[in-house]
């Protein structure tokens, strides 16, 4: 009976976490899209970027009533979009800075037609920051050992007190990722402000190519772009980058991936190779055109 009583409590403890922390996650829904999202401020609301198709987007809270929004901006590089809607009376959602230990309790939280979708699992992984396929920076690796449903990407996950720690994201292999809130803290302010976040621009086009016999690789320039920073450098087509700021340069996808927000404005030496020459050129990074 003892046993009983406590699952019982423990039962009504998460229920009552669930309905206190899900009052801020809401239904995201685009023209063949179906994903969650949850009241970052009043009047905003983030969502996965990948769970947000094109075309009309609404949001549905647990009224059940649906509300047009507006897309302010996204971020494929670190799946966080910003919408704006009607939020009501909805409280902005409460992060914690803290990172979990592996185990430790955590509830993801979605919303499915407004309803709260939980699911309870684990912390599985709690690691350093990484950067993600796209080349976005993400302060924490944080995985949950638990499956959630395609509705419920870029809804919520919890502790066990029911503070925010990031947002749900469905990576390879249908992993349960989490958007940490620092990297929420970052780029959501930016997108704010200015709809995208800047990314970093060379203005070269680069292919890959074998260096030597010792497999070390580097990447040519197949075009240039005449307005672009390459070109205000002296790159020019044909060039080998062999080094980045006297790093090898170990693939062209690391070389991108460098690019984030902050390598804007940064001054760099590019090691060149030139008919057989090797030529150091100084560049300074500049910022991608908009699409």
């Amino acid at each position: 009976m003892a046993d009983q009583l406590q699952l019982s409590v423990f039962s009504d403890v998460l229920a009552t976490l669930v309905a206190e922390a899900g009052a801020a996650v809401v239904s995201v829904h685009s023209k063949h899209t179906r994903g969650s999202g949850f009241v970052w401020k009043d009047g905003l609301v983030i969502t996965s970027d990948e769970s947000l198709g094109e075309g009309d987007i609404s949001v549905q809270s647990a009224d059940g009533v649906a509300k047009p929004a507006t897309l302010v901006g996204r971020d494929a590089s670190t799946n966080i979009a910003l919408l704006r809607t009607d939020t009501g009376n909805a409280a902005p959602t409460r992060f914690t800075a803290k990172l979990p230990r592996v185990g430790a309790l955590a509830v993801a939280i979605g919303a499915r037609d407004g309803a709260a979708l939980p699911a309870l699992g684990m912390i599985a992984v709690s690691g350093p920051a990484w950067r993600s396929l796209r080349g976005g920076a993400i302060d924490a690796r944080l995985e949950l050992d638990v499956s959630i449903r395609r509705e419920a990407e870029g809804g919520l996950v919890v502790d066990a007190e029911g503070a925010a720690l990031g947002m749900a994201a469905i990576g390879p292999r249908r992993r349960t990722l989490l958007i940490p809130a620092e990297t929420i803290a970052r780029i959501a302010p930016i997108l704010e402000t200015k709809g995208r976040v800047p990314r970093g621009y060379l203005g070269l086009g680069l292919r890959p190519v074998r260096l030597d016999a010792t497999q070390q690789t580097g990447a040519i320039v197949i075009h240039v772009d005449a307005d672009g920073p390459g070109a205000r450098a002296g790159v020019h087509q044909g060039d080998i980058i062999e080094a980045w700021d006297g790093q090898p340069v170990a693939s062209i996808g690391s070389l991108l991936r460098g690019l984030g927000a902050d390598s804007v404005g940064q001054a760099i030496v590019l090691g060149l190779r030139r008919g057989g020459a090797q030529l150091p050129v100084n560049l300074t990074v500049g910022e991608r055109p908009a699409a």
